[in-house]
C-alpha cells in the first residue's frame, strides 16, 4: 500500500476508484485562493434589523419533517409555518453542536502538521468560517423568537466519546456527514422565495462557503482511505455508521412539535412512517452515500448502521 508523505513533500501519485488524487498543497492553495475571494462576514452581508416578512416560511414545507403526513393534512397552515419556524430553530442548533465537533476534529488534525503548510492554513481558514457560521447561526435562532435545541444528553455525550476516539479519516467522515444532507437542503432554501431573505441568506452564505469545507473533506478523506493502516479504515466504517445513525435520530428535535401542540408521541411515528421524509433524507444523502460506497466507507456492520439510520436505501 502506497502511503501520502506530509504537505509539501508529497510527490507519490496515490489512486483510489475515483482516479488520482491530486497533491495536498495544490487543493489547499485553490481553497485559499477561492476563500479570499468568496468569503462573507454575516454581520454585514444580512440585514438583521429588516422585520420578518408576514406569510413567508422559515423553511421550504416540503422539507419539514411532517410534511405530507396525516397529521401535516390536518394542521392549519399557521401552525404548519409555526413548525417551520421550530425546525429551523433546531437545524440551527444541530448546527452549532456539529460545527463545534468540527473545530475540534480540525485542530486534531493538524496539530502534527507542518505549521506554515497550505494544507495547515486552509484548515485554519474553514475553522474561521465555522465560527462565523455558529455566530449567524445563533443569532437566527434568537431572532426567530425559538429557544435553542440543543442535543439529547446521550447523543451530546456519544459524540465526547466520538471526538475522544475518532482516527483521522473517520473525523473526514463525519465531517462530510453534517455537512452535505444539509447543504442539499440549504441548496433547495436560498432561491426559495417562499422562505423568509433572512433565513434565505443565511443559507447562500452557509452554501458557498461549505462548498470548500466538503472539498477539502473530500480529498482527505480518498487519501485517508488509500493511506491508512487496515484496521483504521475498519474503525471509520464503523464510526461512520454510528455516527450517521446518532445524526439521523438527532436531525430534529422532538421538542419542536411539543412546542407547536402537536402530541410528540403522535409527530415521530407519523416521522418514521413518512414515505416522504425518507425520500428526503435518502435524496439529500444520496451525493455522500455514492462518494463513500466508491472509496469504500460503506462496508460490513458500517453499511448496517446506514441502512438502519435511514439515510441509506437497503
Amino acid at each position: 500500500m502506497t502511503t501520502a508523505s506530509e504537505p509539501g513533500t508529497d510527490h507519490t501519485l496515490l489512486r483510489d476508484a475515483l482516479g488520482r488524487l491530486k497533491d495536498r498543497e495544490e487543493v489547499a492553495e485553490r481553497l485559499l485562493e477561492a476563500s479570499r475571494k468568496h468569503s462573507f462576514d454575516p454581520d454585514v452581508e444580512l440585514d438583521w434589523d429588516a422585520p420578518y416578512e408576514e406569510g413567508k416560511w422559515f423553511w421550504p414545507p416540503e422539507l419539514v419533517s411532517l410534511y405530507d403526513t396525516p397529521l401535516w393534512h390536518r394542521m392549519p397552515e399557521e401552525q404548519r409555518m409555526d413548525l417551520a419556524r421550530h425546525e429551523a430553530a433546531s437545524l440551527a442548533s444541530l448546527g452549532i453542536w456539529f460545527e463545534i465537533i468540527l473545530m475540534q476534529l480540525l485542530v486534531r488534525h493538524i496539530y502534527d502538521k507542518p505549521l506554515t503548510s497550505s494544507h495547515v492554513r486552509y484548515a485554519l481558514t474553514e475553522i474561521a468560517d465555522e465560527c462565523r457560521h455558529s455566530l449567524m447561526f445563533g443569532r437566527l435562532i434568537n431572532l426567530g423568537g425559538s429557544n435553542p435545541y440543543p442535543v439529547s444528553r446521550l447523543n451530546h455525550n456519544l459524540a465526547r466519546v466520538l471526538k475522544t476516539v475518532s482516527t483521522t479519516p473517520g473525523s473526514f467522515a463525519c465531517t462530510l456527514l453534517g455537512e452535505e444532507i444539509l447543504d442539499w437542503m440549504q441548496r433547495l432554501t436560498f432561491p426559495d422565495e417562499r422562505v423568509q431573505p433572512l433565513v434565505r441568506g443565511i443559507t447562500r452564505i452557509h452554501v458557498v462557503e461549505e462548498a470548500r469545507h466538503v472539498r477539502y473533506a473530500r480529498e482527505e478523506l480518498r487519501r485517508q482511505m488509500v493511506s491508512a493502516p487496515r484496521w483504521e479504515r475498519a474503525l471509520t466504517r464503523l464510526s461512520a455508521g454510528e455516527a450517521a445513525r446518532v445524526f439521523s435520530v438527532a436531525f430534529v428535535n422532538p421538542q419542536v412539535y411539543t412546542d407547536v401542540g402537536l402530541d410528540r408521541r403522535e409527530a415521530l411515528a407519523q416521522v418514521r412512517a413518512s414515505a416522504h421524509r425518507r425520500e428526503v433524507m435518502q435524496t439529500g444523502a444520496r451525493r455522500l452515500t455514492d462518494f463513500l460506497d466508491e472509496i469504500g466507507v460503506l462496508r460490513g456492520v458500517g453499511r448496517r448502521l446506514w441502512i438502519s439510520s435511514g439515510l441509506l436505501a437497503a
